[in-house]
């Protein structure tokens, strides 16, 4: 400790002498004007750094705004999906009810035929309020098996449809706008049977 207090009456001694003789003033101002710029600099850069968090965070908010956006959009446009896809098993319902009531209609009589006409017109105007609001029947049968618009629930021989094509639906898939309401449930043709 009192050797830096003897080093520092020295420097000042020296600084005092340099002064006198015209010799000090040029490294003192050299100092001010190094450490102004230092200064400067510092305060330029974080000048910098903060405009470049400002960027960040406007970019993030915007993306942010954009995101939530379409995501409101895509709840709006979907909003009645849960209530339309309860609607189909009812349509499912009067679809195996008109087939019940096709094959026995011919052996009951008129009574039953005209039950089964009605219950067709119930399902076409059931159907076309479904097509008004944007459901519409995904084709299968026949088709190339797609699990984005099928559920495979077996596989059966066919010599008539090809190996991984529709052979035949339990129950019929849905389209609501762009997007698959409900898959086709279907039976896969495995193609030809082999001979044993």
């Amino acid at each position: 400790m009192a050797e830096e207090g003897k080093e520092r009456e020295f420097a000042e001694e020296q600084g005092a002498t340099a002064v006198a003789e015209g010799q000090g003033d040029v490294p003192v101002v050299e100092a001010a004007a190094s450490s102004e710029e230092s200064e400067m600099e510092v305060l330029q850069r974080e000048l910098a750094e903060t405009r470049d968090q400002l960027m960040r965070i406007a970019a993030d908010s915007d993306n942010f705004r954009k995101r939530m956006e379409r995501e409101k959009s895509k709840l709006v446009k979907y909003a009645g999906e849960n209530i339309l896809r309860d609607l189909l098993t009812t349509l499912d319902n009067l679809d195996r009810a008109i087939e019940q009531g096709g094959a026995v209609a011919e052996d009951e009589g008129k009574k039953l035929q005209s039950m089964v006409q009605g219950l067709e017109l119930t399902r076409k105007g059931l159907v076309a309020t479904l097509e008004r609001y944007g459901v519409e029947p995904l084709d299968a049968v026949g088709l190339a098996f797609n699990p984005d618009e099928h559920d495979a629930l077996t596989m059966e021989a066919s010599d008539a449809i090809p190996a991984n094509h529709v052979l035949r639906e339990f129950a019929r898939g849905y389209r609501f706008k762009d997007r698959v309401l409900r898959h086709a449930q279907v039976v896969v043709s495995s193609g030809p049977e082999k001979a044993a």
